[in-house]
């Protein structure tokens, strides 16, 4: 398997755009580790590299990767490594790894294998839209490939054994990303993150643990792994995600009977800031960005559609944006290139 740019057009979690705006992408998670070999956290670097030589060759022969990717944390530049964190293919904390550690793409990249991340094989599945069934059967028959040729640490009481012990049991982590721009205008994002923390969900931002809600997007995850079937976790998770979706649209209602004039003036803000701007950050950009997607949503916008907005989500990243460029940037000449992408690109943008 030859390492190949996997960064290049649009991945699968923006392969389809939500007409209302909400719904972005879902994922699937599974955490597994290697029977007799000390976690990742506790093993030295010559055990790290003995064990990714041996699972490398295991997981390259399987079906999913044939024709995919195969990246070697150690041979990778920064630039690569934070533009695969933006396609949501690697974690921070693999990002941050060396030798030993690796990442195993699908050519389209609907699957991937994170190697001595924080466990030693994390399995993921990503999809557009909120179907999260489909993406566990997907990473489970790659789960059970792997375990016919690798004997996984397994206790017969607890389940799957993995570093953290949060992850123990089933060693699931589901999780579905939303764009909720009406629950942020209406003061309300706060009491509900509040409270599916209280209902034993985690609640992140655009890049993952650890990380703001760039662009009002946040991704809900199950936290518990243990003591339940995958789909009793999935079927709680997708319950919750539909009630915080139909807060999301509740509050785009309340906010268009009671502020009209405000939601439409966020907007159009929006829209002269992105088409005028000579500077402009990431975090700006994304932000604008949420705008004009609720206005797409709300049908106040011509010349621009979801599709085209889920590109402006990765063009306008940091690593995205230097490779658009074909060269390294300085942080002042990344603001002054997207904020000139950004103008050509909304040039025909028009209020309905």
């Amino acid at each position: 398997m030859t390492p190949v740019q996997s960064a290049g057009g649009r991945p699968p979690w923006l392969q389809r755009a939500d007409p209302e705006g909400i719904v972005m992408s879902a994922r699937v998670r599974l955490a597994r580790n290697v029977a007799g070999t000390a976690f990742p956290g506790w093993a030295g670097e010559a055990e790290s590299r003995r064990l990714c030589r041996r699972l490398l060759p295991v997981l390259a022969a399987l079906p999913p990767f044939a024709g995919g990717a195969v990246w070697r944390l150690d041979e990778m530049e920064a630039l690569d490594r934070q533009r695969l964190r933006e396609r949501h293919l690697i974690s921070a904390e693999l990002a941050g790894k060396g030798a030993g550690s690796a990442l195993l793409v699908a050519a389209d990249e609907s699957l991937s294998v994170m190697v001595n991340e924080e466990d030693h094989l994390r399995i993921q599945a990503m999809a557009p839209g909120r179907d999260l069934l489909p993406l566990w059967r997907a990473a489970d028959a790659l789960d059970t490939a792997v375990g016919e040729r690798i004997a996984y640490a397994v206790s017969p009481r607890l389940g799957y054994l993995t570093a953290c012990p949060s992850n123990v049991g089933t060693g699931l982590r589901a999780s579905v990303m939303l764009h909720l721009p009406g629950l942020r205008m209406a003061g309300e994002a706060g009491p509900v993150v509040k409270g599916l923390d209280k209902l034993g969900l985690a609640v992140r931002g655009l890049l993952g643990e650890g990380t703001d809600a760039l662009g009002n997007m946040y991704q809900i995850s199950n936290q518990a792994t243990l003591g339940a079937t995958e789909r009793d976790l999935i079927g709680r998770l997708d319950e919750l995600v539909g009630a915080v979706i139909a807060h999301e649209r509740h509050a785009r209602l309340r906010l268009l009977e009671t502020q009209p004039v405000r939601v439409r003036d966020r907007v159009a803000r929006a829209l002269a800031l992105l088409t005028q701007a000579r500077v402009m950050r990431s975090e700006e950009a994304l932000d604008l960005l949420s705008a004009l997607r609720l206005g797409v949503a709300l049908g106040w916008l011509s010349g621009l559609t979801g599709d085209q907005l889920h590109d402006f989500v990765l063009g306008v990243q940091p690593a995205h944006l230097q490779q658009e460029a074909g060269a390294p940037l300085t942080p002042d000449e990344r603001d002054e290139r997207r904020a000139d992408w950004l103008r050509r690109s909304l040039a025909a943008v028009e209020w309905v």
